[in-house]
């Protein structure tokens, strides 16, 4: 196996800035323990939530965005998260995606809309814990 470009850690400080939430059509797939918590925050069952903020697309759940900057239908005032205690697994692993891991290039693309990464006080994540958060990416449970 090759080395990783990140072998030596990369730096991460989520700052709630909302540059994740926000800016292009995407999807936010939802795994079915992101459902339930997701409702149970939100004090109402699965299905009145999957009505009102997901969309079924591609033969699975994500959650609605918001045109016409396609922002997520939790986004507030532009820059916080109205669920993260119960956000969905995919916003939980950002920036730890295989695509923003794919090259250093892609990871310094990514830090023009996530003030976050390469934060000068933010944590330094070795490989190892990098590796672990994107090795069962998306993964179903």
């Amino acid at each position: 196996m090759s080395e990783k470009w990140y072998k030596n850690g990369l730096v991460f400080s989520c700052t709630g800035c909302g540059g994740c939430c926000t800016g292009s059509p995407g999807y936010v797939w939802l795994t079915q323990k992101d459902i339930l918590r997701l409702s149970t925050h939100l004090n109402m069952s699965e299905s009145t939530f999957l009505q009102q903020y997901c969309v079924y697309v591609k033969g699975r759940y994500s959650l609605r965005d918001i045109p016409p900057d396609y922002s997520c239908i939790f986004l507030r005032d532009k820059v916080r998260c109205g669920v993260y205690d119960a956000r969905p697994t995919q916003c939980r692993k950002f920036p730890w995606w295989k695509e923003v891991l794919s090259s250093e290039r892609e990871w310094n693309q990514t830090s023009r809309y996530c003030e976050g990464i390469n934060h000068p006080d933010g944590k330094k994540y070795s490989q190892e814990e990098i590796d672990q958060f994107h090795a069962d990416e998306y993964s179903p449970d």
